[in-house]
């Protein structure tokens, strides 16, 4: 899914994060324009990272709510590790929500570990908020 526009990124954004606000075309197109964003999409999701020098951000891990559970966010995350080592990166980092217990345990089995928290960093449609786990992961 190399050819997908922001328009399709967006789609699948809202569609994934319904708890939250999703990213609209528009921002996700303005993060495109950095020479150090990354997109690695399929069909179903699609992963965005960001590398500057030798450190990279996982910025979303996104799959529509239909594939999720079948190994597309595995397979988006390890796109995303291998394309941040080929741009440089040595390390990585990841903000995910703390009650997200799918996605801590995806990242924990794909071998990042929790380096910290951000209270009340997420805030939800309803007007609540969720602290964030931070994680890192040394990149081979």
């Amino acid at each position: 899914m190399s050819d997908a526009t922001a328009d399709d990124l967006s789609a699948i954004h809202v569609a994934a994060f319904i708890a939250t606000r999703g990213w609209s075309a528009d921002e996700i197109a303005q993060l495109q324009t950095s020479p150090h964003v990354f997109t690695v999409a399929q069909p179903n999701g699609f992963a965005m990272g960001r590398v500057v020098v030798d450190e990279a951000e996982l910025l979303t891990v996104a799959v529509i709510p239909e594939a999720q559970g079948q190994g597309t966010g595995a397979k988006l995350l390890q796109g995303f590790e291998r394309t941040a080592a080929q741009m440089g990166a040595t390390r990585a980092f990841l903000e995910v929500a703390e009650d997200n217990a799918a996605a801590r345990a995806l990242y924990r089995k794909a071998g990042w570990l929790t380096c910290g928290q951000r209270p009340a960093y997420y805030t939800r449609s309803d007007g609540s908020t969720c602290d964030a786990t931070l994680m890192e992961k040394h990149l081979t």
